[in-house]
């Protein structure tokens, strides 16, 4: 049986491609069970019978709750640097610079943005219900989220002379400036976490990530928002791996056309050498001077066509690395079998 004629375009693309599905799939399935746990979670509202509930739950713990309050700082809040007023709980500083780089292939000058410094401070703080209960949120910093609001925002633009256009142009990059961001999570925003409910010894109730692997969730928006999104990002995961698989399946349907093409033009030249011996055999010896003029062994048994020379045996005219007539040097557009009565 003969090797599969997979070449290394194709079999980059369909190794890519298996791998690729692999990965978005696993994605698809973490993301897919966050949804189920989100669509199981039970929303508990914020209040002083929280306090009961936990006390005759075993092991006073709740694994996976859905709990809305409004952010208050347990002590001093995080000042704005910029903006005179703004308090919050959590405080994010960006600098970023953006540059123009040119892309030699595009033939064109492309935007491109990296993080020159980020800072990231929190203070401890709780969630308020509606009744004055609390619970304190403890490890902030590792959940997903929550969407923090920009108190300032100012793009500082670069300057540069002659030189440094003429540099620029010979580097192939050209700054533009730098962006510098602060966004917090001010005091008094409502907030939706969703995490592992405790019950601490004090009688203080906590909310920490969940010790079963599951996602952390803290988020400005309501739940059906959150669960929403996170049931968007599942279904964009499941595309991508759909899309991955069906590459993978038609780089080897094309391969397997491929095959099968390469087969049947194998087949038709092992059915067109023996025509040809069997006509050789019926007709006995040729004369010396019909020989091939080649190999000089069998006798000359093909027309080449479009230039009609006979000059050659079938066996030498398909060992020809190029197809030229060996006398006139033309191309050889088709050849015929030569019957001689």
């Amino acid at each position: 049986m003969e090797e599969f004629p997979t070449g290394t375009l194709q079999a980059v693309c369909l190794g890519s491609s298996i791998a690729l599905s692999g990965l978005f799939y696993y994605v698809y399935r973490k993301k897919r069970k966050t949804v189920d746990k989100l669509n199981d979670a039970p929303q508990i509202a914020l209040n002083k019978n929280l306090v009961d509930l936990l006390n005759a739950t075993p092991g006073k713990c709740l694994q996976y709750v859905v709990i809305e309050g409004t952010v208050q700082p347990v002590g001093e809040p995080l000042r704005s640097q910029f903006q005179e007023g703004s308090v919050g709980v959590i405080q994010k500083l960006v600098l970023r610079e953006h540059k123009l780089v040119w892309n030699s292939i595009a033939r064109t000058w492309t935007d491109r943005e990296r993080v020159l410094h980020q800072r990231v401070n929190a203070v401890p703080f709780n969630l308020i219900g509606g009744d004055g209960a609390s619970v304190r949120v403890l490890c902030p910093l590792e959940a997903t989220g929550p969407e923090m609001e920009t108190v300032h925002e100012k793009f500082h633009q670069a300057s540069y002379g002659f030189t440094d256009l003429l540099g620029q142009y010979l580097s192939g990059e050209k700054p533009k400036g730098q962006l510098e961001t602060e966004e917090m999570l001010k005091v008094g925003s409502s907030v939706t976490a969703v995490g592992e409910l405790i019950l601490d010894t004090d009688r203080l109730l906590k909310l920490r990530p969940p010790t079963d692997g599951s996602e952390f969730f803290l988020s400005t928006g309501d739940f059906e928002s959150l669960r929403l999104e996170q049931e968007g990002q599942a279904g964009g995961w499941r595309a991508l791996a759909c899309v991955c698989a069906l590459v993978g399946v038609a780089v080897l349907l094309w391969v397997g056309r491929r095959y099968y093409r390469q087969m049947q033009s194998k087949r038709k030249r092992e059915r067109e050498r023996r025509e040809f011996e069997q006509m050789w055999e019926q007709d006995g010896e040729e004369a010396t001077e019909n020989l091939c003029v080649i190999c000089l062994s069998n006798p000359r048994g093909c027309v080449l066509l479009n230039c009609g020379h006979v000059c050659c045996c079938y066996s030498c005219y398909q060992a020809l690395p190029q197809p030229t007539c060996p006398v006139c040097r033309q191309m050889i557009s088709r050849v015929v079998p030569l019957y001689q009565a």
